[in-house]
């Protein structure tokens, strides 16, 4: 048990801190009480996943990298599309925003597959540019950057230039209205509640430190992991884009749970 908790615990710690606090927020503020359930239900499921994720190293398959550039890039064919931006994934009763659910898992896989890393990222911001998606493409560029000081490589460093090109084009082009409980959480609570505000943006800080050093995956992942969050959050801070873990929203939940229960090992084995 002992052996698990330290296998797994971390990873739960990391998705756990943001989502009650988020789930505190919704209920705190008068969110639908549908949002709620929503959130925990998946946070439910991904917490599950982490507890049972097996410990084989999936994201060895490049297989896997192709299969989820092919479902981020769903949207442009199947819709919906709102003003020009097709980056939503039909799910039953709601939608997935693609990049959130997509992004997490797909930076991993690129790095823990070092040759093939830059095409794996360089799809994933093409799809951003055209879907357009500035967050998704900033979580691209800033996993890239975390990638670059992980390697010492210069061409992730390429990548992430792409990546916040692309954003910077995306973000011109995609932004759409801002919905309650999803979008601007932290930005719009600052003005009605700023310690509950501050309080947030301390938990997700907390998150993304956990991400970068205490979960179990090896630390090029981490490094990849970590960043392609701040890249989410940063997008939410500034402009109309969900906040991850924290706003209404299950594919952030979702991504980020994949992520994190792959590729656990040992922590005397994860510093490489």
């Amino acid at each position: 048990m002992r052996d698990w908790l330290a296998l797994r615990g971390p990873s739960m710690i990391a998705l756990v801190l943001p989502c009650i606090a988020g789930l505190a927020y919704l209920t705190w503020f008068g969110a639908p009480s549908s949002f709620i359930i929503i959130n925990a239900g998946t946070l439910a499921l991904g917490l599950l996943w982490i507890a049972l994720a097996p410990q084989s190293p999936v994201l060895s398959s490049r297989v896997l990298a192709v299969f989820l550039l092919a479902l981020m890039a769903l949207p442009l064919f199947t819709g919906p599309h709102l003003n020009g931006v097709a980056r939503w994934i039909p799910f039953g009763p709601f939608s997935l925003h693609s990049g959130m659910a997509i992004v997490p898992l797909l930076v991993c896989i690129a790095a823990a597959n070092r040759d093939y890393a830059p095409p794996i990222l360089l799809g994933g911001v093409f799809i951003t540019l055209i879907q357009p998606d500035a967050a998704s493409a900033f979580a691209l560029m800033l996993a890239s950057v975390g990638l670059y000081f992980a390697w010492r490589d210069w061409k992730p460093g390429v990548v992430a230039i792409i990546a916040f090109i692309a954003g910077l084009l995306a973000a011109v082009r995609g932004e759409l209205p801002a919905q309650p409980y999803v979008e601007h959480v932290i930005a719009n609570l600052m003005l009605e509640s700023p310690f509950a505000a501050l309080g947030l943006l301390a938990i997700v800080v907390a998150s993304f430190f956990a991400m970068l050093f205490i979960t179990s995956q090896p630390a090029v992942i981490r490094f990849a992991l970590a960043g392609s969050f701040a890249g989410f959050t940063f997008t939410a801070l500034i402009t109309n884009y969900p906040t991850p873990l924290i706003g209404f929203g299950p594919a952030p939940i979702l991504g980020y749970a994949l992520a994190l229960g792959a590729m656990l090992v040992p922590s005397s084995n994860n510093k490489s």
